[in-house]
């Protein structure tokens, strides 16, 4: 990866820099018998549920099941609403939908974050529990969402499948509600080779059920308690997590070194970016900034070869999948208005500082002309 050719993802990079040390691991897992379960998987989620400050954490294969099984283990079925954000990933309204229940959105913050204040005004008595999404990294005001939540009796999800290691109030991610759901989906910052997830809680009666229902609900060989999903961490997934996530303090290290660059000179005058509050500490799985003229800067940015991306162009409530749902143009004014200005810039740990600062210097000189 050059100057004039950075990438927005750089897997390859991350492929070069551990080959030598994933292959002993892949050989020692594929060696062993092991795959479904196994030393790895249990030595993974004793580490992970250290790190997150938790009491137990659950592996299985995605972040989008964490959310399924999390939900069910909380009650929620047909008819029930869930309320949740709409400019997040689609995983965050269909898990809700595939329960038959309603997903519900509330409006965003400035910093792309779910607004509190919104969340209050759509509760009704169908309201079984709420889904927080830390977008890019930043938690969401979780101590005014809990309070509100106490008060209505309302189960807290956190999707957490973007903020590992991120911290509110000292508190890590996935401690703070009822239950944490995360991802290590390749592009995540605790990343396997393919798909993969985890939940934490420190409720030992969720933990408990949560374990059950990811493995169809059995109890034992001849006994299965309830009608569950087969929704396991493999044991060659679980042994990469583990390997990198002795690596995950340096990664957030690095990756916010790049973000404190960007924020220190990009031009203050034509971006936004939400700054970092002194009771957060981020770890900007995405660095996004705001701008106008967004598509423009876009394709100048490409032609010079820096990559982004846009996370996400059309807001959950806008897809074709959520007309069911009634909501139109102008429902949701922050998160439609910030659709069109939020860009993806380049973060990941792999970035040399030469090529951040071609990155912000070509920013910079667009708003220049």
């Amino acid at each position: 990866m050059t100057i004039n050719n950075i990438a927005y993802i750089d897997l390859q990079a991350q492929w070069t820099t551990e080959k030598k040390d994933l292959l002993k691991i892949i050989d020692n897992v594929m060696s062993s018998g092991q795959f479904v379960g196994g030393k790895y998987v249990d030595q993974f989620e004793k580490k992970i549920a250290k790190f997150c400050n938790v009491k137990y954490a659950v592996s299985l294969n995605s972040g989008t099941d964490a959310l399924t099984v999390a939900l069910h283990c909380a009650g929620v079925k047909k008819g029930d609403e869930v309320i949740t954000a709409p400019n997040s990933f689609i995983s965050s309204a269909s898990v809700i939908a595939h329960l038959g229940a309603k997903p519900v959105f509330a409006d965003v913050l400035e910093d792309q974050n779910i607004d509190p204040e919104e969340i209050e005004k759509v509760i009704t008595k169908k309201t079984k529990a709420i889904i927080p999404v830390h977008l890019t990294g930043r938690i969401c005001e979780m101590k005014k969402i809990n309070k509100i939540a106490k008060r209505k009796n309302i189960v807290v999800i956190e999707d957490a499948a973007q903020a590992i290691g991120s911290k509110y109030y000292n508190k890590m991610s996935g401690s703070i509600g009822h239950i944490g759901c995360f991802s290590t989906h390749p592009l995540k910052n605790l990343n396997a080779s393919g798909d993969g997830g985890f939940i934490t809680t420190n409720n030992a009666l969720y933990a408990k059920r949560i374990k059950k229902l990811c493995n169809l609900g059995i109890i034992n060989r001849n006994i299965v308690e309830e009608f569950g999903y087969v929704s396991r961490l493999d044991n060659l997934q679980a042994a990469i997590l583990l390997y990198r996530l002795s690596k995950m303090k340096d990664v957030i290290r690095k990756r916010r070194n790049n973000v404190d660059f960007y924020m220190k000179n990009l031009d203050k005058n034509h971006v936004f970016y939400p700054k970092e509050k002194k009771y957060q500490f981020n770890t900007y799985h995405t660095f996004v900034i705001q701008v106008r003229e967004r598509d423009k800067l876009r394709n100048y940015l490409k032609k010079k070869g820096i990559g982004t991306a846009i996370h996400y162009p059309i807001p959950i409530h806008l897809q074709p999948a959520a007309k069911k749902l009634k909501y139109n143009k102008n429902s949701f004014p922050v998160t439609e208005k910030q659709s069109k200005e939020i860009l993806t810039l380049p973060v990941h740990q792999f970035l040399s500082l030469k090529q951040i600062k071609f990155i912000t210097d070509t920013i910079n000189e667009y708003f220049k002309q």
